[in-house]
């Protein structure tokens, strides 16, 4: 039996959310504000509110735009309260969750050192730059979704993610470039004439017991 005010149809459409967009909405959140507890605290707000909400929600066929909206709001909200206490540790980005198309994180992505690099990328961009890549990233949303959610012009909201891309790609050209410098250096040291001893340190060939 459904409780007085609950319907069986709010329930299932809600369960349905927290399992299609949980991640994303979790991983946006981790993304914003840098901090795992407090993105878990923010998830659970959002879908808190997305429920007492329900009466006034229509279908409009893009519900992870609806509870990122509440997401965006409660991110930016409590940077306004509480900047200071915003987690800047880049290990933040670890615990994000990309959302793909179907809700899978990519966490081999997220462990390997360019995943690190590029997320150290996006923290040197502006706020609303990463604001808006975020929510294009998470959300895969329109321009005009962002424009609507942020308040921004189109035309705004086009160049904060055009000017953020330009200066990823950047960012992420001089990365390669330093790690190609670094596999050259490594390549000429492993390339160099090793020294041979007559005495102390390994054996030359191997180990004690090994052929």
């Amino acid at each position: 039996m459904i409780a007085p005010g609950r319907d069986a149809n709010d329930e299932q459409r809600f369960s349905g959310w927290v399992h299609a967009h949980g991640r994303a909405i979790r991983g946006f959140l981790v993304a914003m504000v840098r901090r795992g507890d407090l993105a878990d605290e923010l998830t659970q707000e959002v879908f808190c509110r997305a429920w007492q909400a329900r009466s006034r929600y229509r279908e409009q066929g893009n519900a992870r735009a609806y509870l990122l909206q509440i997401a965006d709001r409660l991110a930016c909200d409590h940077a306004r309260r509480a900047a200071n206490e915003i987690n800047l540790d880049q290990s933040g980005w670890n615990q994000g969750e990309p959302a793909s198309a179907i809700g899978e994180p990519c966490e081999e992505v997220q462990r390997s050192e360019a995943a690190q690099e590029l997320w150290e990328a996006l923290d040197r961009l502006s706020g609303p730059q990463r604001r808006v890549l975020l929510l294009r990233y998470y959300g895969q949303l329109s321009f005009a979704e962002i424009a609507e959610m942020t308040g921004w012009p189109v035309n705004t909201t086009l160049s904060h993610c055009h000017r953020g891309l330009q200066a990823l790609r950047k960012m992420l050209i001089e990365r390669e470039s330093r790690t190609h410098r670094r596999r050259e250096r490594g390549a000429a040291s492993a390339g160099a004439e090793p020294k041979t001893h007559d005495g102390g340190g390994f054996p030359k060939h191997g180990l004690p017991g090994n052929p």
